[in-house]
């Protein structure tokens, strides 16, 4: 199978096509593709999903993709890659960890906010009169617009239920969940009685409902977060293992050493090194 590279931070491109079948293949990188026009079927991993217009897709490095074009189509592609990532602020960041926290999220649209697609629309138009015309600044704005794209991504797979939770009986659940992910750097908030009190919960059915719903104990939802976390900042951030452990709230460098090896079965910097290395 063929494996796309990016060589430049990101990438924009508009697609205009009658008839095309993209082969299969996987990037080494991420890509946004939001559709302007047409209808078509996108193939992603095991799944085969029709597209038409005003839909975004968020496909990630290793995802196995192509697109079948059915009529006259307009799609345009924003691909960035991990140095991109690197040259943007720590806060910016932290706005992407729903993206990379539901990795394993269902393919389709991620655009489930109605309001957000004519947003969306208008700032990928903006990108393309941006992208064509090199005004003063145009990378700036470029990035700019990428970044704000990016936000209202993560913003809308927030909004996704998790495949292992049963939607029907899952609203708790869920905003239970989005609050774990907005107050994940303030551990006073995340203790059981907190979030009993603030839910207006017993703790005892909180613990039990939470576990029910999701498959793991709160403790273990909110530890495999912030490991999800700790590897994107080895990733996709200059921070070192001090600044990481400042801001998760563990006590100290060997606490989260070992946390990080119970869970991972490495350390920290063996992680890095791998994930480096491929």
């Amino acid at each position: 199978m063929e494996i796309r590279n990016l060589y430049l931070p990101f990438e924009l491109e508009l697609w205009e096509k009658d008839q095309y079948e993209a082969r299969t293949h996987k990037n080494t990188f991420f890509e946004m593709v939001f559709v302007l026009e047409g209808t078509g079927i996108q193939r992603i991993n095991q799944y085969q999903l029709p597209f038409a217009k005003d839909k975004l897709f968020l496909i990630f490095p290793q995802d196995s993709h192509g697109f079948e074009i059915q009529s006259a189509s307009k799609l345009f592609f924003i691909r960035f890659n991990s140095a991109y990532l690197d040259q943007q602020s720590k806060d910016w960041v932290k706005k992407l960890e729903f993206i990379f926290h539901n990795h394993n999220h269902l393919p389709g649209c991620i655009l489930k906010t109605v309001a957000d697609k004519p947003l969306v629309r208008a700032l990928v138009e903006a990108l393309i009169r941006e992208h064509h015309h090199q005004f003063p600044h145009t990378e700036e704005v470029i990035q700019q617009i990428i970044n704000t794209i990016i936000t209202i991504a993560a913003r809308n797979i927030s909004l996704i239920t998790p495949i292992n939770i049963d939607k029907s009986k899952s609203e708790t659940a869920m905003l239970l969940i989005n609050y774990i992910h907005q107050h994940i750097y303030e551990p006073s908030k995340l203790r059981v009685e907190e979030l009993a009190k603030h839910f207006n919960l017993s703790a005892t059915y909180l613990s039990e409902y939470f576990k029910t719903q999701t498959g793991s104990s709160l403790q273990e939802y909110v530890m495999n977060y912030k490991i999800k976390i700790i590897e994107m900042r080895l990733l996709h951030t200059d921070l070192n293992i001090s600044e990481i452990v400042y801001e998760l709230g563990f006590s100290d460098a060997s606490h989260l050493n070992r946390i990080f090896k119970k869970y991972r079965g490495i350390s920290p910097s063996e992680f890095k090194r791998r994930k480096k290395q491929t």
